[in-house]
């Protein structure tokens, strides 16, 4: 009788033991899982402002439809703030012109807040002394403004835009749009605009920014669609009209794939 109780308490505390185990292990799993989802979030951030960065045109669109001009977009780091956010600075220019940019920005790219469904906000601020940061990403960094001049002209602010991954198979990486009510501007006659934006796998930047009057008429922007800016050849010094040098940034899709195994299963 007492050999039976001895079996039975052994029995038991194997369970036991099985049990713990087993938490320690589900423990284990569950904290990975958010350590992963907590780099992730700044990896799409990362991404994102990567994606942006560098000089691009539209010129293969400009040469097929009279709709469109050949525009030069150059984006750069400008800084970086205190909770990790990138800043970039951003401008268009006609190809013809690069030094004499018509628009001028700051990109603030960070993770979208945790309760959102969405990957990366993107927002547009206006520049405190546009005329100082022309031609800013051409200078060498000892001639351009400096990190705690560039946080101080973060001037008035335009957009904010959310964008989600596109996921596995799409042709693009990343996507978003404005709020349907779009964001305040009175150029040409104009009371709100909208932007809708699109990173592809072969470095590719779309985007269709449009305004609309009080009855909701288009007043500027294109109709057809959105400007395609392709990357620039990868020298400075190949012809202005020859073949593009594409180089889809297949490890950057190969990481985010990896980074959503997880969310997967």
């Amino acid at each position: 009788m007492g050999s039976g109780e001895e079996d039975t308490g052994g029995g038991g505390g194997a369970v036991r033991g099985a049990v713990l185990k087993a938490l320690v292990v589900v423990g284990g799993v569950l904290l990975l899982r958010r350590l992963r989802r907590s780099t992730t979030r700044w990896d799409h951030a990362r991404a994102v402002a990567d994606a942006l960065s560098g000089e691009k045109f539209s010129r293969e669109q400009a040469r097929k439809d009279p709709d469109f001009f050949n525009l030069r977009m150059l984006t750069c780091r400008a800084t970086e703030m205190v909770d990790g956010s990138r800043v970039l600075y951003f401008e268009q220019a006609f190809w013809r012109s690069p030094e004499k940019p018509f628009r001028q920005r700051f990109y603030m790219v960070k993770p979208c807040p945790k309760e959102m469904k969405c990957d990366v906000e993107l927002s547009s601020y206006a520049i405190g002394d546009a005329e100082e940061y022309k031609n800013f990403c051409d200078r060498q960094k000892d001639q351009r403004p400096q990190p705690e001049e560039v946080i101080a002209d973060i001037a008035e602010h335009l957009t904010t835009i959310h964008l989600s991954w596109c996921g596995r198979g799409k042709r693009c990486l990343y996507e978003g749009s404005t709020p349907p009510e779009g964001f305040p501007n009175n150029w040409n006659g104009a009371s709100y605009f909208s932007l809708d934006l699109s990173i592809h796998k072969n470095g590719e930047v779309h985007i269709w920014d449009k305004g609309f009057d009080d009855e909701g008429n288009q007043v500027w922007g294109t109709k057809v669609g959105p400007y395609e800016f392709k990357p620039a050849p990868k020298s400075k010094y190949d012809d202005m009209f020859s073949p593009l040098n594409f180089s889809a940034p297949l490890s950057l899709e190969k990481k985010l794939d990896k980074a959503y195994v997880i969310n997967d299963q």
